[in-house]
Order: C-alpha cells, then sequence, then structure tokens
C-alpha cells in the first residue's frame, strides 16, 4: 500500500460512467467528477457529454482526439498524455469514461500505471460494462455453462481456444480484420474471414445473437438472433457484439468421475467403520 504522505502533488483517477445516462454511475465515481480540478471525459455520445458537463464546470471532450484517418493508437496516446500533463502540474485530475473505465479502454490502464511509476496517486473506479448490460439483456448466467470473451480481430489472427460448449462473446465485431487501427468498419470479405474461423466450431446454422446495450432509459437493446452464416451480411454498428450460444453440450471428464466415485466410495466406506 502507498503511502499518501509519500506522494507527489496531483492525482489521476478513472472513473467509469457506466452504459447507461445517469443509470449507472456509482456514488463515487460521481463524486469524483464533481470534486476534480480537471475532468477528461470519453463519452458515448453529445448528451452524455453534456450530463458529465453539468457536474463539473471545467470538463474536456477527448472524442475530438478521434479523427478519420488517424490510428486509434495515436488518439490513444493523445488521451493519456493530456490526463497526465494535467496531473503533472499538480491537479486533481479524473479520466471519465462511458461504461467500465478498465474494458476495451486503452488510455486510463496506461496513464495509471505510468502515474503509480512516477509517484503519484492513481486508482481506477469500476462499473457497469457492456458485458453487464448483456447477461442482463441476453438472459445469459456466465456461471451456468462458462463463456469466453475475445477480440473478435485477435480471434482470427491467433490461434485462440474455443470452446462450443459454453458462450463465446466476441467484441469490435464491426472492425473485424482491421489491423491497421484505423478503419471505423471493414466490410464482407473481413467478416468471412471470422466465419471461416468460427464454422470450425459451429455450423453455418448456429443461432447467434447480435448484441448492442442501449446508452438512454427510452432506447431498448438490441438483442437480435441470426444464423451465424448471416452475419457477413448483417448490418453492424461500432458497439455491435457478437454473442455465440454453445453449440455442443458439456462433455463428461470420464476419468475424473471415476477418480470422483471412488473418493465417495471410500468416504463412505470410512463412515461405516466409525
Amino acid at each position: 500500500m502507498n503511502n499518501n504522505s509519500n506522494l507527489k502533488k496531483g492525482s489521476l483517477v478513472c472513473v467509469s460512467t457506466g452504459m447507461q445516462l445517469g443509470a449507472h454511475i456509482s456514488p463515487i465515481s460521481q463524486s469524483h467528477i464533481e470534486n476534480a480540478d480537471i475532468v477528461f471525459a470519453v463519452m458515448a455520445d453529445g448528451i452524455m457529454q453534456k450530463w458529465v458537463e453539468s457536474m463539473n464546470p471545467n470538463v474536456f471532450n477527448m472524442q475530438q482526439f478521434y479523427q478519420k484517418g488517424k490510428p486509434r493508437s495515436d488518439t490513444y496516446e493523445e488521451m493519456m498524455q493530456t490526463m497526465l500533463s494535467e496531473m503533472r502540474k499538480g491537479k486533481n485530475v479524473v479520466g471519465a469514461f462511458y461504461g467500465h473505465a478498465g474494458v476495451f479502454v486503452t488510455p486510463s490502464h496506461k496513464a495509471i500505471a505510468i502515474a503509480k511509476a512516477e509517484g503519484y496517486y492513481a486508482h481506477m473506479e469500476p462499473g457497469i460494462s457492456a458485458e453487464d448490460c448483456l447477461f442482463a439483456d441476453c438472459g445469459i448466467n456466465p456461471g451456468q455453462l462458462g463463456c469466453a470473451n475475445y477480440e473478435a480481430t485477435q480471434l482470427v489472427f491467433y490461434q485462440r481456444n474455443i470452446d462450443a460448449c459454453g458462450y463465446l462473446i466476441l467484441w469490435q465485431a464491426n472492425i473485424v480484420g482491421d489491423r491497421t487501427l484505423i478503419k471505423r468498419a471493414t466490410n464482407r470479405k473481413y467478416r468471412q474471414l471470422l466465419v471461416d474461423v468460427l464454422s470450425e466450431h459451429y455450423p453455418l446454422e448456429h443461432e447467434v445473437i447480435l448484441y448492442e446495450a442501449p446508452t438512454l432509459a427510452i432506447d431498448s437493446p438490441r438483442v437480435e438472433s441470426i444464423t451465424l452464416g448471416d452475419f457477413i451480411n448483417a448490418p453492424l454498428k461500432p458497439h455491435t457484439t457478437l454473442v455465440l450460444p454453445p453449440s455442443k453440450p458439456l462433455r463428461r471428464n470420464a476419468d475424473i468421475f471415476e477418480q470422483y466415485e471412488q473418493l465417495e466410495a471410500n468416504v463412505v466406506q470410512l463412515e461405516l467403520v466409525k
């Protein structure tokens, strides 16, 4: 644990505002925003941005760092350095990110790590992510059959284990196959690469889900069922998530079950001896 008396003046706290406007933010995250010297916000839309600005008069919109043709890696570096620069001036800085500040948010993790290494107080406040909303809206209990989360492009280009006995959740399906970090969307030829990988484990007629979490209370989630084969032509948005339900039943581990039954038999024998 850090000794706060030895820390430099200035701090960085990255907070999560949740997916839905005003409904998902925690009291402590809201307090950090209200009491910050400056807030750097990355919100889903202008309405959410205005909402953050209503909590603090000094809010900087970091969405402006996204530019057409600009690599997202450059955008993330700019966000990170902007927050750190103000922290190094001795200010109490807050980075406010919609959803969960640590889920698919690169600059928050990097900035916090650098701030700590330089001797500043820095930490992250958790929040309600798109995955949390997905479990609720799609009626999925990850503890029942298990689930795996992968970024879609990573699944295509690297050898990852796919267990068709559990749920598979694929993020950033709209830009699957993009390794330039520039594209806002990829076409059906890139999507076909993903379908080719998945078809080794799922039939093309397997029913999958296109999911989008709502950001306003008046909106409804998108929970649309299509076949895996139809994915290449499906309308996708930047925040569309692809969910593959299990296509196979759980496979019993016969050797372990045999050992378990022997253990149980030994326990019964011991009880009889007593």
